[in-house]
Order: structure tokens, then C-alpha cells, then sequence
């Protein structure tokens, strides 16, 4: 290895903060090294291109910060083009620059994908984001009151149907009071299925086992009621908040009152490939002479008459789907038997806390469908073919939406497009990549909180604060960026800028940590 080499690889590590480097290809004699062509992207030539951009102190240092704005991004959009310093008083172009004279000839834009699979730096913000939307709602903050706190709140889980016996872990509590798992499903005879099948299954099962959420039999397992449910999951949501609102002001006008309810509400998706909702719902009062104002409800709405509601309009809200030509009768709809409603509050005993209840919802706002070991991109009919068999339970569940959101399976388009055909059968070819599933991860109501979109942009004109310099004050003229870019690619240039770039963002991530731990530990 050349002195030169030997130099390059001291001063990358001290960039990457130690990253132990386990091997060095070296370049055959003659070979000319060019980044960003096709050979720059052999995993053999990642670490040269890391290497030669770190050798040079001050273009990677340009370059780190000209990508900050990706934040280590698995696949970041490229954007090439101009960008135009522009007067806001008289609208005269003071400058322009190309993205030709920046490093790497193209601007990086962060995917903002929100699964973790995907992404995970870009998910990790989605995650932060949903995590103060939710607390906001809970302990104000972000424009809303801080009386929020003596609203009454529930923390509710909402789970489907069984749609046939699957593998899962079953807790008791011992005479310890410790808790201990279980046999999956004894039986002390065999229990044979119409197949022939056995469905009994006396292991002990751990969290994390690929067997989780896997039916007992691929067969009797009802994988078309299973992705019509997830389809029409949403429908059933909002049914059920209808209903839960109604029950509410019947039962507040027998106390002369008036009460309105708000909710933050995350989709997890189970093992099984069927989606639960965890939400956070609170009372809110209501303002005559502005509803838009939050304030605490009467003295006489309590949590009792929150989770009295929400149980009751859980389990009697059901429908039907529209006819099918495989169910000409559709299909029910309707929630699981299982619904868990606890307070959230922490001077009640037994409650959970603000922070534990935005902490549980963020984490799942992140996930998809790889709990169920399925994970792709929007299918199409040339890659369905890869992903829908009939030897996995995934496998099933995919064909089961291809198969059912074919053309012609809207028997009444005319019902079916109405209210942008969320009734419609065609929309599970659309979402046969989140096995059925096509509603937002993430939602609230108007007034529970702030939103995601003035999260960013108040992070944006942080970012825009920390880059003013003293110059920068009242008697400045304020100017203004103007963009004119086009797409050009996705995805870094060559694996040694991903390497690096990632990297920078792992160790910004462990920074922030750490500052966040001693914080805590500060405030303790």
C-alpha cells in the first residue's frame, strides 16, 4: 500500500470517528479511477471513492456539508438545475448558480419515506415528527393549551377479527406474579382441520420467531376476508369515531353539556399481515362562541363516559362490503373481540404516561408489512408474479389483492366511486404491497393537535436561523431563494458517497443521543 494510500485512510477514519476499515482494493496499475461512472459503484471501488474524497480535506468537507440536507438518506432524489438569489423588494435576480459548480453536480433532497425498512434516517424524523404531534395533543405545546392536561384521555387498541388459528405467544401470570409464556395452542387430542391438518401446537413460543403470526393452515385461512378487511379498515374507523361523537353529546346533553372528541390514531401492522389501531383519544369542550378554541369539557364528561362510548360504538359497528363476484354478499366488517382502553394520565394509578403513550404510537408510525416478512415497492403486473404464491402466508395474502381487485370486480362502480371509491374493490391492487392496507399510518382529528406539515416547517426556519450571520439583521435586504430544478435520478452517485454520507449521519444521530441521555439525566 503507497504512503499516499496509507494517508487517505488515516484521515477517512478520523472523519468517520474510527470506523474500522477491514480491507483496501488496490488499484491495478494504470487504471484510471473516474467516480460516478459505472465503476465507481463495484463494491470493490466503494471504499476507493470514499478514499480519494477524504484525501482531499477541504472538497469533503464541502461535500459533507452540501449533502447535509439528506441527512444520510438511503435513496435521496437528485435534483439538477439552478438556483436564483432574488430581491423581495424589487424582484431582481442577484445571482444564480448551477448545480453544475456545486459538489457532485446535482442538489440532494431526503426520500421522506416513513418506513423504517426503507429508510431509517428518514424515518427516524417521520418518527420524532409523529412523536411531538402526538405528546402536543396530550401535554400542549406546539400552539396547543396546556390545559389539555386536565382534559380526560384514553389510550385505546383496536384489533380485527380472527380469520383462522395462526402461531403466537401466550402470557400468564404466575403464582410469583411474574409473567411466563405458554404453549402456543394445546390440546390434549389431536384437532385436525377439514384438511387433515393438525392444529394444535404445543411449542413455546419467543417474540421475534419468524413461525409468529403464520396460520396453522395455509389452507383454512381466510386470506381474501383478511385484505378486504384491511381495505376497508379505514371505513370502519371512521364509522366507529361517527358513532363514539354520537354517543357523546346524547350522553353530555343529559348533564346540559357540550363536548366534542379529538384523537390521534396509529396503524400497526401484526405479524399476521392484518392492521390494528392504537389511538389516543381526548374530551374536549366546546367554545359557543368559538369551536375552534380547545378548552377542558364539563365537570360531568369523564373518562368514564369516554371509554363507556368508545366500547360501545366498537362493538356495534359492523357492515358489508359491496357485492364481489367471488362474495356476491360481500364481506363483514367489523372489530375483533380484544379492545384495551386505559387511561392516560399520570397521577391516576395504573395509567400510562403522556410521553410512554407518543413514544408507543411513533414507533409504530414507522412500520409497514415487514412483520409479516413481506417488503417491496408498489407492485405492477410484471413483479407481482415474484411475491404472490401460494407457499407463503404473505404469498396468499398478496394474490388474494391481485386477484380480488381485478377489472371488473366493482359490481356497483356507481357505489363504488362514490367518496373516492374507498368502498372500491380496485384500490387492493393499488396497496397489494401493504397487503391490503391502504390508509394513512398516521392521522388525527382537526383540533387534537398541531400538523406534520407545521412540524417541518418550523424545523425548516431553524435550519434558516442557524445559517444568519451577523450580517444578517433588520436593515439587510431580505432576499429570496427561487429553484428551478429537474429530476435527475434517485439514489447516491456511487456506493463510496453513500458510505460517507451515512456514516457523517450515524455519528450526527449518536451525537444528538447522547446530548438527549444527559439532558435527562441533568433534569433528574
Amino acid at each position: 500500500m503507497t504512503d499516499d494510500n496509507q494517508t487517505a485512510i488515516e484521515l477517512l477514519g478520523g472523519h468517520l470517528g474510527g470506523v474500522e476499515i477491514l480491507a483496501v482494493h488496490e488499484p491495478k496499475p494504470n487504471r484510471t479511477f473516474t467516480p460516478g461512472r459505472d465503476n465507481s459503484n463495484a463494491p470493490a471501488n466503494a471504499l476507493e471513492t470514499a478514499l480519494q474524497r477524504a484525501a482531499t480535506t477541504a472538497d469533503y468537507q464541502a461535500w459533507i456539508d452540501h449533502t447535509a440536507s439528506a441527512g444520510g438518506c438511503q435513496r435521496p432524489v437528485r435534483l439538477r438545475g439552478e438556483s436564483h438569489i432574488v430581491s423581495e423588494r424589487t424582484g431582481r435576480v442577484i445571482s444564480t448558480r448551477h448545480t453544475d459548480d456545486m459538489p457532485g453536480g446535482v442538489i440532494y433532497k431526503a426520500c421522506g419515506n416513513r418506513r423504517a425498512a426503507v429508510c431509517p434516517s428518514c424515518a427516524e424524523t417521520y418518527r420524532g415528527d409523529t412523536y411531538q404531534l402526538v405528546l402536543a395533543g396530550l401535554a400542549g405545546g406546539k400552539g396547543i393549551p396546556t390545559t389539555v392536561t386536565q382534559h380526560p384521555s384514553a389510550f385505546v387498541t383496536f384489533t380485527a377479527p380472527t380469520f383462522g388459528p395462526v402461531h403466537g405467544t401466550r402470557t400468564v401470570r404466575g403464582r410469583d406474579g411474574g409473567l411466563r409464556n405458554r404453549p402456543c395452542r394445546p390440546r390434549r387430542e389431536p384437532d385436525l382441520c377439514p384438511h387433515g391438518r393438525d392444529l394444535r401446537c404445543l411449542q413455546t413460543h419467543s417474540d421475534g420467531e419468524k413461525i409468529l403470526g403464520t396460520p396453522l393452515c395455509l389452507d383454512c385461512y381466510d386470506h381474501d376476508h383478511q385484505v378486504v378487511w384491511n381495505a376497508m379498515s379505514g371505513e370502519l374507523w371512521r364509522r366507529t369515531m361517527d358513532r363514539a361523537k354520537e354517543l357523546l353529546r346524547t350522553e353530555a346533553k343529559k348533564h346540559g353539556a357540550s363536548v366534542k372528541l379529538s384523537y390521534g390514531k396509529v396503524a400497526e401492522m401484526q405479524a399476521r399481515g392484518v392492521a390494528h389501531f392504537h389511538a389516543l383519544t381526548r374530551l374536549d369542550g366546546v367554545n359557543p362562541l368559538d369551536p375552534s378554541v380547545i378548552e377542558p369539557p364539563a365537570c360531568a364528561a369523564t373518562y368514564t363516559m369516554l371509554a363507556d362510548a368508545i366500547r360501545r360504538a366498537a362493538s356495534t359497528v359492523r357492515f358489508h362490503t359491496l357485492p364481489h363476484p367471488d362474495q356476491p354478499d360481500g364481506w363483514l366488517i367489523e372489530w375483533g373481540t380484544q379492545l384495551d382502553v386505559r387511561p392516560v394520565r399520570q397521577t391516576v394509578d395504573g395509567a400510562i404516561t403522556e410521553t410512554a403513550v407518543a413514544g408507543y404510537l411513533a414507533k409504530y408510525a414507522t412500520k409497514g408489512a415487514e412483520a409479516t416478512g413481506h417488503s417491496s415497492a408498489r407492485l405492477t403486473p410484471t413483479t407481482v408474479r415474484h411475491y404472490a404464491t401460494v407457499h407463503t402466508h404473505a404469498g396468499r395474502l398478496v394474490d388474494a389483492c391481485w386477484r380480488l381487485g381485478r377489472d371488473g370486480s366493482d359490481l356497483d362502480e356507481t357505489e363504488a366511486a362514490k367518496n373516492s371509491g374507498r368502498l372500491s374493490y380496485r384500490r387492493l391492487q393499488r396497496w397489494a404491497h401493504m397487503l391490503g392496507f391502504g390508509g394513512h399510518f398516521s392521522t388525527k382529528s382537526r383540533q387534537y393537535s398541531t400538523t406534520l406539515k407545521a412540524l417541518r416547517e418550523a424545523r425548516a426556519n431553524w435550519r434558516r436561523d442557524q445559517h444568519k450571520t451577523r450580517d444578517h439583521t433588520d436593515d439587510v435586504e431580505t432576499t429570496l431563494i427561487v429553484g428551478n430544478f429537474t429530476y435527475a435520478g434517485t439514489g447516491w452517485k456511487t456506493i463510496g458517497d453513500a458510505l460517507l454520507a451515512n456514516t457523517a449521519a450515524a455519528k450526527a444521530r449518536e451525537h444528538r443521543r447522547l446530548i438527549k441521555e444527559q439532558l435527562a439525566e441533568s433534569n433528574e
